[in-house]
């Protein structure tokens, strides 16, 4: 018989690493998820026939796109009294031209950081409510620039408007999306996105028959433009306040169901704004598009600015012929917009993805418009050649709102619009700005232009571009969300005294790139306790903590008593009844006992109760009762979990989370926290049992869920899992199943 020979420490560190690799393979492939793409008839708004705009107008109002037109067309009014009345407020204050483009810069500063926190109010509160008073803040500190007598009150002024201007970007689109049908959606976007080049040609206008009339000569009349400006904004302000807010989602429920179901519809509570984010840039058709844009903005922001200083140092127009020229690039837009607006929506009836190439392409349109105008010395064509730019650049934008509104859900809409004004303002037009301005100061205004502009259209052209091939996937997804959520709506409809206390439908979650979670999908019935098993790094605590709020799931929904809870704050669950014990980190260690129950007890919102639910906790822990003044990380790991058992007996939830109970603690104490366990139970408590231990788990348990490699395998009553020797062999082998 031949010796066996003795493997080397190389040969055993390559097998390890092929068999690390191989696993890894097989998890992923196990892992994979087909592309979700429904037919064009489930889609909304593809296919079928072109909505005349009478329809959509009549099923939606004229008086929405109105007021948000006209909203716009003011704002923009303001800018453009900035850049015309330039050379007479500098007169007036006495201040240089630095000043004056870092004090209008101030504003834009501003109302990107006011952005997301409008974001956050219109998730909370009427969107027309808190639009008409940001129109009402607006008015107030663009009238107070009438009134400013040196630059730190202009400073303050022009941040005020800032703020007001700001709940426009997040608000707006999404008021046009739930007001008005699918069907003529783009052509309403586009009609707000004319609200820019309007005010840009007519603004000099209204600003120079304002001064005019005022009196030209009178070194202070151009505060009266200011002042007749908050005539206006008074009456924008008043007309939101009094409109009615849409209901949210209704156009996309209706496309897929073909029945008004927002009359149905349940409060699912406000999206909490960092899983927006987390779940916004899981939206790959997005995630192009806000990259995409957040490197045109190192142009779209700076080319403005750079192109006036241009026509001042250059070719020696003052402020108010630059405010004129700059009015004369717009002027081809409120032709070419429309159009556009048009042509998009056509493009999106019959293939979704063609809609957004045809903003990718405008926006390398627009580079190599003003490229090849920065080529030519003479004023006449440069100006040519830039509005020729700004109608790409305007016949773009039309197609940004339809694309958002429809790859993005509904709940997440005005949190997406405000990423867009974050990106472009700030990630683009920030750093945009610096390098545009340093290379201007170096080698010139035309010079720096053509070394931004360039690359910035075409990187950002392309990343949209590519973006587009994700769309009908992103669409699919948000549509199958709706589906099942009505799907959900019909089961709580024919059976509502059955519903589950606990669904988790679909769940995909990762850690930073790593995909942990692969559609799991489970419920929890009214006092029920479920034990989620599996082997170690299974992704049992990552749902939990996907349920619990504590991370955010990449895709699917989470409910709670038939509540959708899925980007909902954590502290909002636990207004639900809702509670976790994480396993080792379940009290405040640096904390006294006392001090941990009292601080658990802030949330009984009876102050009368508090002290008896405290004692209640010492009724069931006696062991703890003379422990009140230790610090709870002082004690033994079974008085810490018993301390921690004591938040549920004190806080009586409707749903108890618990991850690993038993974990390192005597067979005598874990006997003892199973009597309480029991006893919740017995009391009609629902829980989630995460378990390291089979013969733990399934002596409390009703059903069981096994999951492996993120996945689950099997989901049915304890006993049927004591049948599977396949499964339960996994955990006893990998040390966990004692």
């Amino acid at each position: 018989m031949a010796e066996e020979q003795p493997t080397t420490q190389g040969e055993g560190l390559a097998s390890l690493t092929s068999v690390i690799v191989e696993e890894e393979a097989i998890r992923l492939g196990a892992g994979q998820a087909e592309e979700l793409v429904l037919p064009d008839d489930l889609l909304p708004g593809v296919g079928g026939a072109s909505m005349p705009l009478r329809d959509g107008l009549r099923a939606g109002g004229a008086s929405m796109i109105v007021l948000l037109l006209l909203l716009y067309v003011i704002e923009e009014f303001q800018r453009v009294a900035m850049l015309v009345l330039g050379l007479d407020i500098q007169t007036s204050l006495r201040i240089s031209d630095t000043v004056l483009l870092g004090l209008i810069s101030f504003g834009g500063v501003i109302l990107v950081l006011a952005t997301l926190p409008f974001a956050w109010l219109a998730d909370r509160y009427p969107r027309t409510k808190v639009l008409g008073a940001a129109a009402g803040i607006w008015g107030i500190f663009g009238v107070a620039m009438g009134f400013v007598v040196n630059p730190f009150q202009m400073g303050i002024a022009s941040g005020g408007t800032g703020i007001g201007a700001a709940a426009n970007i997040p608000i707006a689109p999404s008021l046009i999306a739930d007001q008005y049908p699918i069907g003529i959606r783009t052509r309403m976007f586009a009609a707000q996105t004319l609200g820019r080049p309007i005010g840009q040609v007519v603004g000099p206008l209204v600003a120079g028959g304002i001064v005019a009339i005022a009196g030209a000569e009178n070194e202070g009349s151009w505060r009266w433009v200011f002042w007749t400006f908050g005539i206006p904004a008074a009456m924008l302000a008043a007309a939101f306040i009094l409109k009615k807010d849409p209901v949210r989602g209704r156009n996309e429920q209706e496309a897929v169901f073909g029945a008004d179901v927002a009359k149905n519809a349940v409060d699912d509570g406000p999206v909490r704004l960092s899983a927006a984010m987390a779940r916004l840039k899981k939206v790959r058709t997005f995630y192009f598009l806000i990259v995409g844009i957040g490197v045109l903005g190192f142009a779209l922001v700076a080319v403005p600015a750079t192109f006036n200083l241009m026509l001042k140092d250059v070719y020696g127009y003052d402020a108010p012929e630059r405010g004129w020229i700059m009015s004369i690039t717009w002027a081809v837009s409120v032709i070419a917009i429309p159009i556009a607006g048009r042509y998009g929506e056509r493009l999106f009836r019959r293939n979704p993805p063609s809609a957004l190439k045809l903003m990718g392409a405008s926006i390398l349109l627009y580079g190599v418009s003003l490229t090849i105008g920065l080529r030519f010395e003479q004023a006449g064509i440069l100006i040519a050649f830039f509005a020729i730019g700004n109608a790409f650049q305007g016949m773009a934008f039309t197609q940004m709102g339809p694309t958002i509104s429809a790859v993005v859900p509904y709940q997440m809409r005005a949190q997406a619009f405000a990423m867009v004004g974050v990106y472009i303002f700030l990630m683009g037009g920030f750093f945009g700005g610096l390098l545009t301005g340093a290379l201007s100061d170096a080698f010139g205004q035309r010079t720096a232009l053509t070394v931004v502009v360039p690359p910035a259209a075409a990187l950002g052209g392309i990343l949209i571009i590519y973006g587009s091939r994700y769309m009908r996937r992103d669409i699919s997804l948000t549509v199958s969300e709706l589906m099942e959520m009505q799907e959900e709506q019909k089961r709580m409809a024919a059976d509502p005294a059955n519903i589950p206390v606990l669904q988790v439908r679909n769940v995909d979650a990762s850690y930073g790139t790593l995909q942990v979670l692969f559609d799991v999908s489970f419920e929890v019935k009214r006092g029920e306790c479920l034990a989620l098993l599996g082997t170690n790094g299974a992704g049992k605590s990552t749902i939990l903590r996907s349920i619990s709020g504590l991370l955010n799931p990449d895709r699917g929904v989470v409910r709670m008593n038939g509540r959708t809870i899925t980007l909902v704050d954590p502290q909002y669950r636990v207004a639900l009844g809702m509670m976790q014990i994480p396993g080792g980190e379940a009290v405040f260690p640096s904390m006294s006992v006392s001090e941990n129950l009292e601080i658990w007890s802030e949330l009984i919102e009876d102050k009368s109760k508090r002290r008896e639910r405290m004692d209640a906790v010492f009724e069931v822990f006696p062991e703890i009762r003379h422990l009140v003044d230790s610090r709870a990380g002082s004690l033994s790991g079974g008085q810490q979990q018993m301390l921690a058992l004591g938040k549920a007996i004190m806080l009586e939830p409707d749903l108890l989370l618990i991850d690993e109970l038993s974990l390192g603690l005597a067979p005598i104490v874990v006997q003892r926290l199973l009597e309480i366990v029991e006893r919740l139970k017995a009391q009609g408590t629902t829980m989630v049992l995460v378990e390291q231990s089979v013969n733990v788990a399934l002596s409390v348990a009703d059903r069981a869920v096994f999951m492996e490699r993120g996945q689950v395998k099997f989901e049915g009553p304890a006993q049927e899992l004591l049948e599977r020797d396949d499964l339960l062999r996994a955990v006893f082998l990998s040390g966990e199943g004692a």
